[in-house]
């Protein structure tokens, strides 16, 4: 009997992701309950997970107001929210235009009387050493405008109706931040890191006013953004669809944070020899 070595490659495969990406199936009972008329603000929903989000969300006969750069797709999903009953609005613009997220911002004010979810999904992602970006000033700024200045803005204008509502905020952040900072990252880790640190202040803050922030360190997950580096694209991760699914999971709970089985595990042994990790690096 002869044992096809590929089947064997592509079954071990299989059970290393099943392994390290356990998939969460968040209860339909409880998503519709949690999310059924709510009003649900979601940035980069027009792609990757925030694409998948919207759908999961229309399912749950959620309200939906979409923010991201691409109009037509953000047109189409309105249209099939409004197909399911549900009420759907959006606006096309690109995060880092900072005079047209100040007009966001108002127009969120005035037009959104109520909000119960704020998924802060928008990013940008970027591999290059600091060496190599010496006359890319942009690169950080781009970078750091949309993975925490945006996201910082839109908090803040949502602040008054998340809070009538004792809502959540959820940002999407990066398994990556909890290990000693790896070359070639320096913009995207430092934005990513700064956000975080501003949601755990915020967590702590606004506590007493019952708004419950939530930060995602999800691992790697296959989307247009991540799979453009090719060394990622053969690797064990997360579909957009399931990345989305563990948001939802976090977001029917009151925990702080989402982070893989195994970060729990070696993220704290990998910063107490970061040393040694650096080395390696």
């Amino acid at each position: 009997m002869r044992i096809n070595p590929y089947l064997c490659t592509v079954k071990a495969n299989e059970l290393v992701r099943r392994i390290l990406y356990p998939r969460a199936n968040p209860d339909e009972n409880r998503m519709s309950k949690a999310f059924a008329n709510s009003w649900v603000v979601v940035t980069g929903a027009s792609r990757g997970i925030g694409e998948a989000l919207v759908r999961r969300l229309i399912a749950s006969h959620a309200n939906l107001f979409l923010i991201a750069r691409d109009e037509a797709k953000l047109q189409a999903l309105c249209a099939e929210a409004r197909e399911a009953g549900c009420e759907a609005r959006y606006c096309a613009l690109d995060l880092r235009n900072r005079e047209r997220l100040d007009l966001l911002c108002q127009q969120l004010r005035e037009t959104l009387s109520r909000v119960d979810y704020l998924f802060c999904n928008a990013g940008k992602s970027i591999h290059r050493d600091i060496l190599d970006a010496q006359d890319r000033m942009h690169d950080f700024d781009r970078t750091m405008d949309l993975n925490y200045r945006a996201h910082v803005a839109l908090t803040l204008a949502l602040l008054p109706q998340l809070s009538e509502s004792r809502g959540h905020i959820l940002y999407t952040s990066s398994v990556s931040t909890l290990y000693p900072p790896a070359p070639g990252w320096s913009a995207y880790h430092a934005s990513k890191c700064a956000a975080n640190t501003w949601y755990e202040t915020a967590r702590t803050e606004w506590k007493r006013r019952g708004i419950c922030v939530q930060v995602a360190y999800l691992p790697l997950v296959h989307t247009g953004m991540a799979d453009v580096n090719p060394a990622y694209r053969n690797l064990p991760g997360y579909s957009a669809d399931e990345a989305a699914c563990q948001l939802l999971g976090l977001s029917l709970t009151r925990r702080f944070s989402y982070k893989p089985w195994w970060a729990h595990l070696s993220a704290p042994v990998a910063n107490l020899f970061s040393p040694i990790v650096k080395l390696f690096y």
